[in-house]
């Protein structure tokens, strides 16, 4: 069943239910403060009555029927009771509403209380006329003797007529009730429906547990809080960057109080949203993003996501690295095919020892490009992306120097390669930028790499024009480029690169003509700064 559905029927039920209990409460309170405010009204009619003067007067009289009847009905029809009646002290009647009854005994045995005790009550007995709510007293003549009794009673059903006059009047108040909680329940189900944005409770849990599911599984550290700046969710990666076990509770403490430097508060306050913010958060360099959380056009809170700098670094970095070995892959691709091409052709014009001599020339230019690097660069990332560097620069025409006195046989196992092959694979590919507007003769690029014990040694120079010294102040600022707009992330990826190796950067102006970068990465991990 819907929950709108539900709702309404057990507000309306339950209104209903409650409004019938009190009706039917009320209903009998009434009749017993009516019933206790007729008997107190006969009692009070039959005390008055016995002390009367003429009453006890009657009582001495030769025929005292004659002296009490006309009494006794004078105060019946003027109190509108159902009857008067007086009996002497054996209970003998001297006054009934139908005469026939006179002289017989009272009926009802309820008068000894007043005949032997000489007590005024209130009791419910059946009488000769019915059953009825009377009130007894005594009659006392001047000498304190008990000569008779007065019974003033009220017939049960003509008090249940008085219970059913006011009968309709509470059943419509109930109905009215019922209405109104019927109304009511309707109003708060579609109300509550509404809040819950039209969902039905296994929805909503549903969407809950997808919820914390996806908030788990996501990489990012996510942080939420409410327009108080209160901390109302972190997932596992935001315990993890944040460096805090997660048995400890961040939930329900000030944000201000986990991260001072956050400016979720400022997103709180003008509902700006930031994406992308570099932030040092306990140490670590973050990207972080945050968003206000809108409801009915009102700030009600605030989410953060944050990623670890070196994360989107090291994915950038292989997809830098898969990027400059598909265009090695290609220009190789493309370098074989035109030698391809041109032995083809060779043996087409049958000038078999030219192509012989082609063939011997370019076997032997690359044996000696790979016995060098498997002799003298044997880690097999630094001689995969001077391989793929070299056939790239074949397919620029660009000629590329590997220094003869290069050598390193492996990198130390505590220093990313990544870094390496994206420093080497960035300086080279400027290089190439630099020298390419050059004639062909005089595009040159050289590679020098060595390990002298101590640290490492990266050596790139090309015979481009070199770099103005204008922008060396801005050489290695993010989007700062001496070629075309949209550029300028190289150098600063070399810079970032080489800081986090703690190693440092010489430019100078090299043998070549143009730029000579030189940098040194110590194998101990020590930092020495960086010159620009």
């Amino acid at each position: 069943m819907p929950l709108q559905r539900r709702i309404f029927i057990y507000g309306a039920v339950f209104v209903s239910m409650v409004s019938i209990i009190i009706g039917i409460s009320f209903y009998f309170t009434m009749s017993d403060a009516i019933e206790q405010q007729i008997g107190n009204r006969a009692l009070n009619i039959a005390v008055t009555t016995a002390n009367r003067p003429d009453i006890k007067a009657g009582f001495e009289a030769e025929d005292p029927h004659q002296a009490l009847q006309p009494i006794a009905e004078s105060i019946r029809k003027e109190v509108d009771a159902e009857y008067v009646v007086i009996g002497n002290h054996e209970g003998i009647r001297y006054a009934h509403p139908i005469l026939d009854r006179i002289g017989q005994k009272m009926v009802g045995d309820d008068n000894e209380r007043a005949l032997l005790k000489g007590e005024a009550y209130v009791s419910k007995a059946v009488g000769s006329l019915g059953p009825a709510l009377r009130g007894k007293s005594p009659v006392f003549n001047d000498d304190g003797e008990i000569i008779g009794v007065i019974s003033v009673g009220f017939l049960m059903e003509d008090i249940s007529t008085i219970f059913y006059e006011y009968t309709d009047n509470i059943a419509f108040i109930v109905l009215l009730a019922i209405g109104l909680g019927i109304i009511g329940s309707t109003i708060l189900s579609r109300n509550i429906k509404k809040v819950m944005f039209g969902l039905e409770p296994k929805e909503i849990a549903n969407l809950f547990t997808e919820r914390s599911a996806l908030i788990e599984s996501v990489r990012e550290g996510i942080i939420m809080v409410n327009a108080e700046g209160t901390i109302t969710m972190l997932n596992p990666a935001a315990y993890e960057a944040l460096s805090f076990p997660e048995s400890k509770t961040l939930v329900g403490r000030s944000i201000l109080e986990v991260l001072p430097n956050s400016q979720l508060p400022q997103v709180l306050q003008t509902g700006e949203r930031h994406h992308d913010r570099p932030m040092i958060i306990r140490g670590k360099k973050t990207i972080v993003n945050r968003i206000p959380i809108m409801v009915n056009d009102k700030i009600a809170g605030a989410v953060s996501s944050f990623r670890l700098q070196s994360d989107i670094d090291q994915v950038a970095m292989e997809l830098s690295q898969v990027k400059k070995y598909t265009e090695a892959l290609r220009a190789q691709t493309h370098e074989y095919k035109n030698f391809l091409y041109t032995i083809s052709g060779l043996i087409q014009l049958q000038s078999y020892d030219e192509a012989l001599q082609l063939i011997h020339s370019e076997t032997a230019a690359h044996q000696s490009l790979i016995q060098f690097i498997t002799k003298r660069l044997q880690d097999p990332y630094l001689g995969g992306i001077v391989v793929g560097l070299f056939n790239r620069a074949n397919e620029l025409n660009v000629q590329f120097i590997l220094d003869e006195d290069s050598h390193l046989m492996n990198l130390p196992s505590h220093l990313e390669k990544n870094l390496f092959v994206s420093i080497i694979g960035n300086l080279v590919t400027n290089a190439f930028e630099a020298v390419e507007s050059l004639p062909e003769e005089d595009r040159k690029v050289r590679v020098f790499i060595l390990d002298n014990g101590e640290e490492i040694l990266l050596e790139v120079e090309d015979s481009g024009p070199g770099i103005a010294a204008e922008s060396l102040p801005h050489l290695f600022k993010r989007k700062f480029s001496t070629k075309e707009k949209g550029r300028g992330f190289g150098l600063t990826k070399i810079h970032e690169n080489v800081q986090d190796l703690s190693g440092t950067i010489y430019l100078e102006k090299g043998d070549l003509g143009g730029a000579l970068f030189i940098i040194s990465i110590p194998k101990g991990g020590i930092f020495h700064g960086t010159d620009n």
